[in-house]
């Protein structure tokens, strides 16, 4: 698998062994492949990840093989690395990685990682997150083209509230919007806003979208996943390489191109020509206000609703409601 070379990335030496290693199947592509890949999209990947704690899911034999999350650096690590303490929900600590520089991601890509889970704030400031993420996610027997109409409706309703929201292919089946916030609410009042922008798009369009947390609820719709705005939730980096066979990547689009984008065709072979060809269609997104969101969701609570269920690894939360099923909750 051809011996390892050492590569200057930024001013720093960063050691890649077995560099002719497949880790893409599909057409051969190899470790040194995804490290020239991170290379080549190296200025919209930091600006989106850079500074932000990473969870590493690692497949040392490629993305055919076995796979295990690791949030903890290895003792091994060169002194440069940067690293910051994140927490679980259940309140157990570690070292992550964080996406200081370009050295950093290849030093992970060279640890076997095909795949970035990013913590929504930069290291040294958990109590400050700096993005709302809006995971679309298609429920059994929905197609792209929902998750696409879907993703269009979220527009929609947030640019009545002035707000500016961008998207990207999950590198799978979905869609991710996000937006990035001004420094001023922790992660329990961004995902309150993502709990009501949930709530009010069900509203709107009841046969397309919802807000329903458990799955016997939610038929064949696109559900707006609020939780993975939780509490050290991470999601899957932009413009990362997905673990998949053809080497997909989590790909930033410009609206414009929603309607025929084909997310199996943002690979690490075409997403750096794209790139070129297109540039950064989050360039320019600026920090913004979620304000009208919170009030609607204030207002909401005012008026006697409950907060949305949370996942089952996090403690009970004030005002949630009973976490059981709701045909469980029936029969018992």
């Amino acid at each position: 698998m051809g011996e390892a070379v050492t590569l200057d990335i930024g001013g720093t030496e960063v050691s890649v062994s077995h560099p002719d290693k497949v880790f893409f199947k599909a057409r051969g592509e190899t470790k040194m492949d995804l490290v020239r890949y991170y290379q080549a999209v190296a200025e919209p990947l930091l600006s989106t990840l850079g500074g932000h704690p990473l969870l590493m899911e690692r497949y040392p034999d490629g993305a055919s093989g076995k796979s295990f999350f690791q949030k903890r650096v290895p003792a091994s690590a060169p002194e440069w690395l940067r690293t910051t303490v994140v927490e679980t929900p259940n309140g157990t600590t570690s070292d992550a990685l964080v996406a200081a520089d370009l050295a950093h991601v290849v030093w992970a890509v060279n640890f076997g990682c095909l795949g970035f889970h990013v913590w929504p704030y930069q290291a040294g400031h958990p109590d400050v997150v700096d993005e709302l993420r809006i995971d679309l996610d298609p429920s059994p027997g929905v197609g792209f083209a929902e998750i696409r109409e879907a993703a269009s409706r979220t527009r929609e309703f947030l640019a009545e509230d002035g707000i500016d929201v961008r998207v990207k292919t999950s590198g799978s089946r979905g869609l991710h919007l996000y937006v990035a916030l001004r420094p001023e609410w922790d992660s329990y009042r961004v995902r309150a806003a993502a709990v009501a922008l949930a709530r009010e798009l069900e509203r709107r369009h009841p046969d397309l979208i919802t807000a329903k947390w458990w799955k016997e609820e939610r038929g064949r719709r696109v559900f707006v996943d609020f939780n993975q705005n939780a509490p050290h939730k991470t999601v899957f980096g932009a413009w990362c390489a997905r673990p998949r066979v053809g080497g997909q990547v989590s790909t930033p689009i410009g609206w414009d191109e929603l309607d025929d984008v084909d997310p199996d065709q943002l690979t690490i072979a075409t997403v750096p020509g794209r790139l070129a060809e297109r540039g950064d269609p989050w360039a320019d997104a600026r920090p913004q206000s979620i304000e009208p969101l919170l009030e609607r969701y204030d207002r909401d609570i005012a008026a006697g609703m409950q907060d949305a269920p949370w996942p089952p690894v996090y403690p009970k939360q004030p005002n949630e409601p009973p976490r059981v099923a709701p045909s469980r909750a029936k029969r018992d």
